[in-house]
């Protein structure tokens, strides 16, 4: 298959437990949970995205023909001679539209470890060596275990408890963006604090000016 991505760079994650890991970051187009486009965004089933994945504009994105052109397209943004573990983070929109076998079949096969960032409504492909899931109220996941389930905080139909029995080895809380962030950090920090199971996330990337 083909695969609509809109962009590709390289930094350092920013939130979640791999926050400060150098990644490439490969955005693919499309979302189940909404189109992208602020017009259709108060009938969204996700209202509060952050994120531009339409189209295939971006810095690195295009239409790639196949598994092995993209992931050859992915590794290129590795810096060369770096050492370390070279690592790519898989997002979106929603990633498990596009991703499928192949790709990740590819991805390792060009020396990559795999994280995804998924709202867990679509059942991932095997093989992905890092799965976090963000759910949103209103779908359904069909995602429930996995390495990292990271909520946006606070999400009425959403709440923490609601996702607490499910089969993650980390859970993690991530104050919610836009005009209400101060109180939702405190909202979030003060729930951490009560409820040590979970563990405090912020978009470090924001703070540093990093995408």
């Amino acid at each position: 298959m083909s695969y609509a991505v809109k962009e590709i760079f390289y930094t350092l994650q920013g939130e979640g437990r791999n926050a400060g890991r150098a990644a490439v970051f490969c955005r693919f187009a499309g979302c189940n949970l909404w189109t992208g486009r602020e017009v259709d965004r108060p009938k969204a089933t996700c209202q509060f995205c952050d994120t531009d994945f339409v189209g295939t504009d971006g810095t690195g994105g295009g239409r790639f023909p196949d598994a092995a052109t993209l992931a050859k397209a992915v590794s290129s943004h590795w810096p060369s001679g770096a050492g370390g573990d070279p690592f790519v983070v898989l997002t979106g929109g929603e990633p498990l539209l596009q991703v499928d076998a192949s790709l990740v079949d590819a991805l390792h096969g060009v020396g990559l470890e795999i994280a995804v960032e998924t709202n867990g409504t679509i059942v991932p492909p095997v093989g992905i060596d890092w799965l976090c899931v963000s759910p949103k109220a209103g779908a359904a996941l069909a995602v429930t275990r996995g390495d990292e389930l990271k909520l946006v905080f606070p999400q009425v139909g959403a709440e923490p408890e609601r996702f607490e029995h499910l089969g993650f080895h980390h859970l993690l809380l991530q104050p919610m963006d836009g005009i209400d962030q101060e109180a939702n950090v405190r909202a979030a920090t003060a729930f951490c604090l009560t409820h040590p199971k979970w563990r405090l996330t912020l978009q470090t990337h924001k703070m540093l000016g990093i995408r």
